[in-house]
């Protein structure tokens, strides 16, 4: 089937009534995107995930600088708990093939400390709605 030509004042008129309705459309998303943010707390999210970041930092620095030295000191290890390894023999490429489970102990107080402070602020806010 052939078109029709359209008018050179047809053709704007139509294009500009598309135009508009982009826009609308383009609106219409956008507002629905924002009441998502807001309906789903994406910046509370957002907040909680920077302020998470900001408390791991810090636990582990205390780990690292106060809680570990004076375990090294004691076990007898300048890099306290990360220093404690057994070898488990040599490989047949002459490497050594080494068992750090210091370092997994480090770890895993890390973890139970950086839990036990997030149990707390979550307390301390009360942000637990269990009743």
């Amino acid at each position: 089937m052939a078109q029709a030509k359209m008018s050179s004042k047809d053709a704007k008129a139509k294009s500009k009534e598309l135009a508009a309705a982009g826009m609308n459309k383009f609106k219409g998303g956008a507002s629905g995107f924002m009441s998502f943010i807001k309906e789903q707390n994406v910046v509370g999210l957002a907040v909680g995930l920077v302020l998470g970041t900001a408390a791991g930092g810090l636990v582990n620095s205390l780990i690292n600088n106060l809680i570990m030295p004076p375990l090294g000191f004691l076990l007898g290890s300048a890099e306290g708990l990360k220093g404690l390894t057994a070898e488990l023999g040599t490989t047949p490429s002459g490497e050594v093939a080494v068992l750090s489970y210091g370092t997994f102990i480090n770890d895993l107080i890390n973890f139970l400390v950086l839990a036990l402070v997030i149990y707390l602020v979550v307390k301390a806010l009360k942000l637990d709605l269990k009743k």
